[in-house]
């Protein structure tokens, strides 16, 4: 199997087979949805999504595009951040602030009646919980948070404990991992993009479109010979005497520990697989990494 030419060298093409657009999700649809036009838009077969979102919320919606739909999972245990209207029944009390700071750290969380997962008790990490602004029943949150935990839940506990009632008014998500408000791209911007590069004009589509190693970038990487790597493309475990070096993740610094996740890229920086660490990078011979996805 062929591996992938390097990330800035990829024809229009290439790049959307294996590519991510971070998505700025409108009001209205849901995410689901909204992963269904980006996937008939690009001519993909197939599309993933960073993280769930109601059908009113907006905001950072990773999507990920053809091949690169293989890596969802780096999204599963990614730190979101939101911006929430929490709405008061009654006047903000006194300890307001106090009372807010004290869901920072572990809580427990049921979801809601609607969800999709089952209803049980379970704990939540609250990593950041900071109040914007605030009126007399109405305060604009900042909430960075681990991923599943439910906003709107959060925001009626809030409620309860200062005595007043609350619910979750508009709700924004400004970050997915390493993605953020800054890079966000509008569905009529990437459609617009597209049809720019249909007539010559690639610069919007690239800068809409990144290579899909952009979303790998937090994660520990083994760079892997290019012998190894076509052996590796075809679902072999990544051996030894195949590693040229062990890297820290290009986004947090993150170094190479056993048990954990790796990407594996070649020398020029293209991603191959993701792969379980088992082995000592450093060693002469062994196995070092179990796959667990093919990326090409």
């Amino acid at each position: 199997m062929m591996v992938r030419a390097p990330p800035d060298e990829r024809s229009v093409d290439d790049l959307l087979a294996f590519g991510v657009v971070n998505l700025d999700k409108p009001p209205g649809p849901s995410a689901h949805q909204v992963a269904a036009w980006v996937r008939d838009a690009t001519g993909q077969d197939r599309v993933a999504h960073g993280g769930t979102l109601d059908p009113k919320v907006t905001g950072c919606l990773p999507v990920l595009l053809g091949d690169a739909a293989r890596a969802a999972r780096i999204f599963d245990d990614a730190i979101k951040e939101y911006v929430a209207v929490l709405e008061l029944h009654d006047s903000a009390p006194p300890d307001f602030d106090a009372v807010v700071a004290d869901f920072e750290g572990e809580i427990y969380q049921k979801p809601p009646r609607k969800s999709a997962v089952k209803r049980q008790l379970r704990t939540r990490r609250i990593h950041d919980l900071d109040v914007l602004e605030r009126g007399d029943r109405r305060a604009l949150l900042r909430v960075r948070c681990a991923s599943g935990t439910y906003i709107r839940k959060l925001c009626h506990d809030i409620g309860l404990a200062l005595g007043t009632g609350a619910h979750m008014g508009d709700l924004r998500r400004t970050a997915t991992g390493q993605f953020d408000d800054r890079s966000l791209v509008s569905m009529h911007d990437l459609v617009d993009a597209l049809s720019f590069a249909e007539d010559g004009d690639e610069s919007a589509l690239r800068e809409s479109v990144r290579p899909a190693e952009h979303a790998l970038a937090h994660l520990p990487r083994l760079v892997v010979a290019h012998s190894a790597a076509e052996a590796i493309a075809d679902g072999a475990p990544v051996y030894a005497p195949g590693v040229l070096a062990a890297r820290a993740a290009e986004v947090g610094g993150a170094v190479p520990t056993a048990g954990e996740l790796v990407v594996c890229v070649t020398p020029d920086g293209a991603a191959v697989s993701l792969g379980t660490l088992v082995g000592d990078p450093e060693a002469e011979s062994g196995t070092v990494a179990e796959p667990e996805r093919v990326l090409v």
